[in-house]
């Protein structure tokens, strides 16, 4: 992926982000949530994207 749709990926989720903060009426909890939510999937897309999660999947614990 380029650098370019990376930048344009984030500023769409951004703004979805913003547009159902701002014009969904929702508890606040619930909006706290979902943002903890956007950002812990978006960190874990970008780790992903530059990949610093493959190796997780051949992670072994050792007795």
């Amino acid at each position: 992926m380029s650098l370019i749709n990376l930048a344009i990926t984030l500023v769409v989720v951004g703004i979805a982000l913003w547009a159902v903060n701002t014009y969904i009426p929702m508890d606040q909890k619930i909006k706290t949530i979902l943002n903890g939510f956007v950002v812990i999937v978006v960190v874990l897309w970008l780790f992903s994207s530059f990949g610093l999660l493959e190796g997780l999947g051949a992670m072994r614990t050792y007795d």
